[in-house]
């Protein structure tokens, strides 16, 4: 298996880290550390030096209550990250669900778009049909993230979230998506309440059978807090044992705060013969 990207195709034979750039001042693990266009791209910089396969760059927070900026400062935040770090040799993906902010993104030079909404806006999807090689990542969520806590009444978590991603990935498909171009995310914490997301770990195999990548984000959310009883600052160790444990059970790419580890623990666990290395 691989995923098309503009620049890029990507393989899959082993997991992918996906470095996470926060232009954001209210990201609820790191806001403000990397909240101007000049901090954000120094971070770029370090994660390539960490080994980054991937990096992603938003500038919008999607925590639960998260307001999002208005377009024109979205804009501003993004855009000169994407253009310096597409001069870094890895591929880039924007973190974003605003069909303009991926036209301007993808026109910088965007390999990949990352939408939480799985381009539900009206025009996203239409951007992406646009774009002949771009690659995409849909996530699975309920409502918005002001409101998707209040939408965690499943009948089976990971049955209704495989469903729901299948069903997503063939209207994109239809409307002139290539397949290789599409990962999926079942989005951990996005309308899930601790014990979801854990199923959907356990059974994480159940989603790799939709057959595309899939791309998961575990990194210091609150079901590790939970778990651990850790603050959000203190969640290294179960934030790279859960993108370890997510790479064991076949996801393609980990989405990380914090790559070096990861990246050290992966090599590990390929050593092991856990993992493609």
């Amino acid at each position: 298996m691989y995923w098309q990207t503009t620049r890029f195709r990507l393989s899959l034979t082993r997991p992918l880290v996906m470095g996470i750039v926060n232009v954001t001042p209210d990201s609820f693990s790191d806001g403000g550390r990397h909240g101007t266009p000049a901090q954000a791209m120094a971070w770029c910089d370090q994660l390539v030096g960490e080994g980054a396969d991937i990096l992603d760059i938003g500038g919008e927070s999607t925590r639960p209550g998260g307001r999002a900026p208005d377009l024109d400062e979205e804009l501003r935040r993004v855009l000169p990250v994407v253009r310096h770090a597409v001069a870094l040799g890895r591929p880039v993906s924007v973190d974003t669900s605003r069909p303009e902010v991926m036209a301007e993104a993808i026109a910088a030079g965007a390999d990949i778009v990352n939408d939480v909404r799985a381009l539900r806006r009206p025009g996203a999807l239409a951007v992406l049909a646009d774009a002949p090689d771009t690659g995409v990542c849909l996530m699975h969520m309920r409502g918005e993230p002001e409101t998707m806590q209040q939408h965690t009444a499943y009948d089976d978590v990971v049955h209704d979230v495989a469903l729901d991603l299948g069903q997503r990935m063939r209207e994109v498909v239809d409307a002139g998506v290539r397949i290789e171009r599409i990962a999926l995310d079942p989005g951990i914490g996005f309308a899930k309440t601790a014990e979801q997301n854990w199923q959907l770990m356990r059974r994480q195999r159940e989603l790799c059978a939709i057959g595309r990548p899939l791309l998961v984000g575990w990194s210091r959310k609150s079901s590790l807090g939970l778990l651990t009883g850790r603050p959000v600052h203190d969640r290294l160790g179960a934030s790279v044992a859960a993108a370890v444990a997510a790479a064991c059970l076949g996801a393609s790419v980990v989405r990380v705060h914090d790559v070096a580890a990861t990246v050290d623990a992966l090599k590990v666990a390929a050593a092991a013969g856990l993992v493609g290395g």
